[in-house]
């Protein structure tokens, strides 16, 4: 099945190329396509669909920016930057400035990807009928998930002070095709920006089916996202909810290892939704960071002492690291052509045992019951009782690498080291060159 994506994905670039070939001898002096020309037929949406997922699957989103972001703005010296990218060192640091080429990339690729969906949501009319609720469904998934991710970490944290006031990003929501000064967003609240993120996933929940293959949406990647939202809001009723309905669904099953659920022969099971990687298409830039050189990696990344601590002796996510000239690295993402995991069935296990121990209830299972379902799995030894303090170190330990840790930071109100979790450190800068172009937008405090 993971094989069919692949080619799905190929073949949407080689219409395109082939598309390009046709029409190469009969060039018209233009430096624009119209729109009736470009998204003509239902073909046509669908292949823009496809560039939506292909924007998402960039380096500098989902193939990687995002989780590093996440880990390296919310690491207390678990983990030591030693590359020579001064981009991703200050993110490490808490030294961003306004004009990191990084984060300034991963701005501009977001956007980019929410054009694409808000190109194919503008042209559900030129689709079949039989094929609307579906192709609406998935851009609507892709563009919620992006707008999430922008709000968690160019905004203040959900109640972090007042989300009505707060600024959180730019909303567009329409077609982009030229640009004018009427394109001069200014940022959203973050309460309207989250707002937004819910519409478009619970609508899409209500047109997809369930999943066919972790490579594209599925209400079953729907559900997971709402899981982290909820949790995010702290709504901890829908956050259960949400990940009870995926794992209920039936469709998934944890890997039987834990160094199997980070393997592509196995672990189909376990992801819920992840980047496809090919030798043609995709890329993994958590390999490139996070392994050593032994592995394809530049081994930038490295795990400290204060982290390998953590784990109890038994568990083999504690052993799942590998060691290259003196350095120790995780074991997470060693294949170059490995998919990157976005999300995956044991965070919803997580995401319910902390639900229903912090609401007293036991909607699907017990959180004794799910937390032991996890350690089970990692060789680490069954625990008689759990208190939310025991959940939330499973947590960390199971999604260690993974892109959660500065958002877990901000949602439990936990200090990264010296700084409090809402101190303008752990809040990346507008880019320069967004702030010099749209004289509508606020630069973030601090900056």
């Amino acid at each position: 099945m993971n094989k069919n994506i692949k080619n799905w994905l190929l073949v949407g670039a080689t219409v395109t190329f082939m598309t390009a070939c046709d029409s190469r001898l009969d060039v018209k002096p233009t430096q624009s396509i119209e729109e009736s020309t470009a998204l003509a037929t239902s073909q046509d949406v669908e292949v823009t669909l496809i560039g939506a997922y292909d924007g998402l699957s960039s380096i500098n989103l989902y193939g990687g920016a995002v989780q590093y972001s996440g880990d390296l703005l919310g690491d207390d010296a678990e983990v030591r930057f030693a590359g020579t990218f001064s981009t991703l060192d200050e993110l490490w640091r808490k030294t961003m400035t306004t004009t990191n080429g990084q984060t300034q990339s991963t701005w501009l690729q977001a956007y980019n990807t929410i054009n694409r969906a808000n190109n194919v949501l503008a042209t559900l009319d030129k689709l079949e009928a039989s094929k609307k609720a579906k192709v609406e469904g998935e851009a609507r998934f892709i563009r919620g998930l992006v707008y999430f991710d922008l709000v968690r970490l160019w905004a203040k944290a959900w109640g972090d002070g007042d989300n009505n006031t707060n600024l959180g990003v730019p909303l567009v929501t329409t077609p982009t095709r030229v640009v004018g000064e009427t394109d001069n967003r200014p940022r959203a609240t973050v309460a309207a920006v989250y707002a937004q993120v819910l519409e478009d996933l619970t609508k899409a929940e209500s047109l997809l089916g369930n999943i066919s293959d972790a490579g594209f949406a599925s209400k079953n990647a729907v559900q997971a996202i709402l899981a982290r939202v909820y949790l995010q809001q702290g709504n901890y009723a829908a956050a259960r909810d949400a990940a009870n309905r995926v794992i209920s669904s039936g469709q998934f099953a944890l890997a039987p290892s834990f160094p199997e659920a980070f393997d592509d022969a196995t672990n189909d099971g376990e992801m819920i939704f992840k980047v496809i990687v090919t030798d043609q298409d995709g890329g993994n830039d958590l390999n490139t960071f996070y392994a050593p050189s032994t592995y394809q990696g530049r081994g930038d990344i490295r795990i400290q002492a204060k982290h390998l601590a953590l784990y109890s002796a038994g568990d083999t996510r504690g052993t799942f690291f590998v060691r290259a000239s003196n350095n120790n690295f995780t074991a997470k993402f060693l294949d170059q052509y490995g998919d990157v995991p976005v999300v995956r069935l044991a965070e919803m296990y997580l995401i319910r045992a902390e639900a229903n121990q912090r609401l007293g209830t036991s909607v699907g299972a017990t959180p004794l019951a799910d937390i032991n379902l996890i350690r089970a799995r990692a060789g680490a030894r069954t625990l008689t009782t759990v208190d939310l303090n025991a959940i939330l170190t499973e947590r960390k330990l199971e999604l260690a690498f993974e892109g959660q840790q500065v958002h877990d930071a901000k949602r439990l109100k936990r200090n990264v080291g010296t700084l409090a979790f809402s101190d303008n450190k752990l809040v990346i800068p507008i880019p320069q060159r967004e702030i010099d172009t749209n004289k509508a937008l606020v630069q973030n405090p601090g900056y």
